[in-house]
């Protein structure tokens, strides 16, 4: 049954900017990784559906608590990481065409960050298939806001992480 409540406000004020490519809010930290996962119309495909289902996520052992079996606008998610650190967000934008499929979500308070972050499957005019992970983020809570570099430093960790688990699951190239 659904909620007569209002949805809780995202944490930040630019929702949707990560559609913009190289956009970063004053005051946050901008992320850009960007990962060969290999070439084809079926790596494509098969990326895209891991993305877009969470499989990516959950493959590289984050928790998962998500609204929908797929990423649309408007569904709420919850990323557990480590087993403690809960993660409040919400799809803010999803694209899903021929050469390009992917999802972008925001904060809600309650994360440990304020910002968005976006994971875009696009295969390009010769078919290589890439992962682009962006994001624009500061930290929220104290132990985000304390950790500084080291937290921008596990963010683009896992970023890259993100690539050699999507191209595990697609079949795409070896590491």
């Amino acid at each position: 049954m659904p909620s007569n409540e209002p949805p809780s406000p995202f944490t930040y004020t630019d929702v949707g900017a990560t559609r913009r490519p190289g956009f970063c809010p004053p005051d946050f930290h901008p992320l850009h990784v960007r990962t060969r996962i290999g070439e084809g119309h079926d790596v494509f495909d098969r990326a895209s559906e891991a993305v877009l289902t969470w499989e990516m996520h959950r493959a590289m052992g984050v928790g998962i608590d998500a609204a929908a079996d797929r990423a649309a606008p408007d569904v709420d998610v919850t990323v557990t990481l480590a087993g403690v650190i809960k993660a409040p967000c919400r799809v803010v934008w999803t694209v899903e065409e021929p050469r390009r499929a992917g999802w972008a979500y925001g904060t809600l308070s309650g994360h440990p960050e304020c910002g968005e972050e976006s994971f875009v499957v696009d295969r390009t005019g010769d078919g290589t298939v890439w992962l682009t992970v962006s994001a624009f983020s500061r930290g929220a809570k104290w132990y985000a806001k304390a950790g500084g570099p080291a937290t921008r430093g596990l963010q683009h960790a896992y970023a890259r992480r993100c690539g050699v688990v999507l191209r595990r699951l697609s079949g795409g190239e070896e590491d």
